[in-house]
């Protein structure tokens, strides 16, 4: 995809550049492929001091959530500072290994069989598991560096005059009062609404077919554990610019805190 001027100008911390990814549930195939396009499109420009952002959604409902995790809880890459933001689908994951097995099943319908087999279990064994079981099952077989690096995620990261969250923020509300379940899960009040939030977000959590750019927001969920596409956004003064995962990995794989980036 192209790049284009955006209508503010020097939105980027003059000598700083970023990218941010959309929602990967699960595809390790599709996260090596927009690596490789980032580190490549970052070595074609002009030095400056690089960060990454990742928006939340790593696991779940594509068949690697386990392999992803390994992926990126070790990944340094040597041209920049990489932050993780917290998803929904994360939150779940940690609350039922923090005991609340209430949702167990829900989590289980919306990703979590897919994400519970990528760490080795059958999911029809955890299903029809007690609730303390399978919750002694989880906790066996998910790695506590894992947990460790899933945990330290933050909800907001700010570059300029962008706003990077999962999934949006509550209209009317200052920045700085967000509420951590609106960051992570709201969709309608956000995506409704016009108005100059005082930045510019970028979110993932809600999948539209091409990305969804507004004059108030940019959305980069466009469904990458079913369509095959995973997308980026690079974020340089007034320039914007999209990467997108390629036809070669566009196969559908079978059914089945706040941290300033200015600072980098």
């Amino acid at each position: 995809m192209g790049s284009r001027n955006s209508n503010r100008a020097s939105l980027g911390p003059t000598g700083h550049r970023a990218y941010a990814i959309g929602d990967i549930h699960g595809r390790l195939d599709l996260l090596d492929s927009i690596l490789a396009k980032i580190a490549a499109d970052n070595a074609g420009r002009k030095p400056a001091r690089t960060t990454i952002v990742f928006l939340g959604d790593l696991i779940d409902r594509g068949p690697q959530s386990a392999q992803v995790v390994e992926r990126l809880l070790s990944y340094r890459p040597a041209f920049a500072k990489t932050v993780f933001l917290m998803g929904n689908h994360e939150e779940v994951l940690l609350r039922i290994l923090a005991g609340d097995t209430d949702i167990l099943s829900d989590w289980m319908r919306f990703g979590g069989a897919e994400c519970a087999r990528s760490y080795g279990l059958d999911p029809v064994n955890l299903e029809c598991s007690e609730p303390s079981s399978a919750l002694r099952l989880l906790r066996r077989s998910i790695p506590q560096e894992h947990l460790n690096f899933l945990s330290g995620f933050a909800d907001t990261a700010s570059f300029g005059g962008y706003l990077f969250v999962h999934a949006g923020v509550r209209p009317g509300i200052p920045l700085a009062k967000q509420a951590a379940q609106d960051l992570r899960w709201i969709r309608a009040p956000f995506l409704d609404d016009e108005t100059d939030h005082g930045r510019i977000v970028v979110h993932g959590h809600t999948i539209s077919e091409e990305v969804d750019e507004r004059p108030n927001r940019i959305g980069l969920d466009t469904g990458a554990y079913w369509s095959g596409v995973l997308t980026a956004v690079g974020l340089e003064g007034n320039e914007r610019w999209f990467l997108q995962t390629g036809d070669e990995l566009d196969a559908k794989p079978e059914p089945a805190r706040v941290a300033n980036l200015s600072e980098a």
